[in-house]
């Protein structure tokens, strides 16, 4: 018989956390899964789900726009805020139970409340001590706002879905996924939308040629873009705040919003105290094995810094569940990881951006179209559709996918894999292409550029 409690007590029951709680109770480890919020985390209630939802509704007002290239006539649309809120809460809410029934049929218990560590074998959560033999930090991480005057008078990503009235006018600063989603949601939904960056062009890590294109085509689609700039003070107004811009530019907005980064959700847990080692961003350093400086207490997810996508938190999850109780160690692998940001149009990526691959020493062909989509023929509309192949010379292999446009994300998952199966330009090459579609482009692709 065990001296513990439990073999493994997951701090966390967000993506990575549930997915090796329920993989580790599947091969018969005794769990259990602290959480002081809703079930599924970020991801669900405060992230990709609720966020991916508000971009189905603030696409609709395009659509709309394009239908009358095709024939259709309708009276004016209205949108109403308070409809789709009721509307997305009640999906979260179903999420929510679905998560509690997949956790406790797979025989994990769920304790309620916010979780701390007493010593490498101890967890105490609402005054209740619990022994495990192995612990797992699953906390995910939590929005930071600048630290300039007024600041408060902002809000973050995380209170953004809990506003009761569509704000008309909105400042966001940042320029990374939330910055970027989250103006082309607004500005979708009818909201006038300025973005501050402080940088020359947001989305910092992708490809140049995706960064370019995305930052014409939102300001074509009407958000206001001010790089270079960054946010130095807010001040109440009657109507609302008041943002000063490093440039001098003061903007009147009903809301301000932070998106300005997220950092490692450490801070509290007792982890210093027992010595896990923790980087500058307080982000939980793991091996190989996503175990911590502390044999027994492992770390996956947001809170380790790595690569912050759900889908990496549950292979995360997956790949720690079967080392420990599955009898097979499983180590995650990192390379080629696509991510996708759902702005409008979109953008999606696997691999290396051009100047990555550079820098890595390739020498490189590039590959690049750019087009006008079938559909905005009739439509009318002014938008381009940017696709690029980066291409190891030597090798012929594909180093990196990159998109915008219409359903992005759907196409560059299917090419990860050829990415991930190691193809060259010549499978590329030797690829039928779907007729008529934006996604045989990347198949028909034949000189490179520049």
């Amino acid at each position: 018989m065990s001296r513990f409690d439990f073999d493994l007590f997951v701090i966390g029951a967000g993506s990575g956390g549930v997915r090796a709680s329920r993989m580790a109770a599947g091969f018969g480890a005794r769990v259990a899964v602290a959480e002081a919020a809703r079930l599924g985390g970020t991801c669900v209630n405060l992230g990709c789900v609720p966020k991916k939802l508000m971009v189905y509704a603030s696409s609709f007002s395009s659509a709309f726009e394009d239908a009358t290239g095709y024939g259709w006539s309708r009276p004016p649309a209205s949108f109403d805020w308070a409809a789709l809120k009721a509307n997305r809460d009640r999906e979260l809410g179903r999420l929510n139970a679905a998560y509690r029934e997949l956790l406790g049929r797979a025989g994990v218990r769920i304790i309620e409340g916010r979780a701390q560590l007493r010593d490498r074998h101890t967890v105490e959560v609402a005054g209740a001590r619990f022994s495990a033999e192995r612990i797992l930090i699953a906390t995910g991480s939590r929005p930071v706002r600048l630290p300039v005057p007024g600041a408060e008078l902002a809000i973050t990503s995380d209170e953004l879905f809990g506003i009761e009235r569509q704000p008309h006018r909105v400042l966001i600063a940042g320029g990374g996924y939330i910055a970027v989603e989250f103006a082309s949601v607004l500005r979708g939904l009818g909201s006038e939308v300025f973005l501050s960056y402080r940088g020359p062009l947001f989305l910092r890590g992708f490809d140049d040629d995706v960064r370019s294109t995305l930052a014409a085509e939102m300001g074509k689609r009407g958000v206001e873009l001010r790089f270079g700039t960054a946010v130095e003070r807010l001040d109440r107004r009657a109507a609302g705040v008041a943002a000063t811009l490093s440039s001098g530019e003061v903007v009147a907005v009903d809301l301000v919003l932070w998106a300005t980064g997220r950092v490692p959700n450490t801070a509290g847990l007792g982890l210093e105290e027992l010595g896990v080692r923790l980087d500058a961003r307080g982000a939980v350093i793991v091996d190989e094995r996503l175990e911590s400086s502390v044999p027994g207490i492992h770390a996956l997810g947001d809170v380790i810094d790595r690569i912050t996508l759900t889908p990496v938190a549950l292979a995360e999850g997956t790949a720690l569940a079967r080392s420990l109780f599955g009898g097979t160690p499983t180590a995650v692998d990192y390379s080629n990881v696509p991510t996708a940001v759902f702005s409008q149009p979109a953008v999606a990526a696997v691999g290396l951006s051009e100047a990555a691959a550079r820098a890595a020493g390739h020498d490189v062909l590039v590959f690049r179209s750019s087009f006008r989509p079938l559909l905005h023929r009739l439509s009318g509309r002014d938008e381009q559709t940017m696709m690029k192949l980066v291409v190891d010379r030597a090798s012929d292999r594909v180093l990196g996918v990159h998109m915008v446009g219409p359903e992005a994300g759907e196409i560059v998952q299917g090419l990860a894999v050829a990415l991930k199966a190691g193809a060259t330009k010549a499978s590329f090459d030797a690829t039928i292409g779907i007729h008529p579609t934006a996604a045989e482009e990347f198949v028909t692709m034949r000189t490179p550029v520049g």
